[in-house]
């Protein structure tokens, strides 16, 4: 024990006094040691409370900066879903809208038949292509007699009888502009939001072959 104590005193004469401190084969620092701080000029103390509370305030503004950077970039982000959620709709790139639309021919040629009263006939009682969707005499009769029932169906394609949202309104809910049901045989729509905007995009593609 006393080898190590010589051995570590030793050791201790070319440390610092912080160093010396953690030594535990000598039982810890000397008294003298010890007191060093408590002799430091008064001058000094402040100093080393004046670099502490530098370094304090710096790390906590540095931290104010970062949330106040953090949350100026969520609320910019906020601000642009905002704004693309105000326009009614995101920009759809060529891909999507030949995918939209392409989807929404299915559904109105294969699904919805639409063609069956919303195009007029040739004289072979086909419908006539040229005129794909422009309107024409409701041929289809009730097997009873039913009030107001339609002679002439409307024009869907092209320039369409109502707004986008008014059309989507009416292929998702069955309810018109009005706040009524149109009236049969027009079927009542209870389609998806997505499928509705579909068969809205291939509409608007859809002209007479004259043009």
């Amino acid at each position: 024990m006393q080898r190590l104590n010589r051995r570590c005193a030793k050791c201790l004469q070319g440390l610092s006094p912080n160093l010396r401190t953690g030594c535990i084969a000598v039982g810890g620092p000397p008294d003298h040691i010890k007191d060093r701080s408590a002799n430091l000029p008064a001058s000094r103390h402040n100093q080393m409370r004046v670099q502490t509370s530098t370094t304090a305030a710096f790390s906590a503004g540095a931290f104010r900066v970062c949330l106040l950077l953090l949350l100026v970039t969520s609320l910019s982000n906020l601000g642009e879903t905002q704004n693309a959620k105000s326009m009614g709709k995101e920009e759809i790139r060529p891909n999507e809208k030949q995918n939209l639309e392409s989807r929404g021919r299915y559904i109105v040629e294969d699904l919805a038949i639409c063609g069956q009263c919303h195009t007029p006939r040739d004289s072979s009682g086909a419908p006539d292509r040229t005129k794909w969707l422009q309107g024409a005499p409701v041929w289809l009769k009730s097997a009873e007699p039913v009030e107001n029932w339609p002679l002439q169906a409307p024009r869907i394609a092209g320039a369409l009888p109502g707004t986008d949202a008014e059309m989507v309104t009416l292929l998702t809910t069955g309810v018109w502009r009005t706040g009524t049901y149109l009236r049969p045989p027009m079927p009542q729509f209870r389609m998806s939001r997505q499928d509705a905007e579909s068969v809205v995009a291939y509409l608007k593609t859809v002209k007479p072959a004259s043009q």
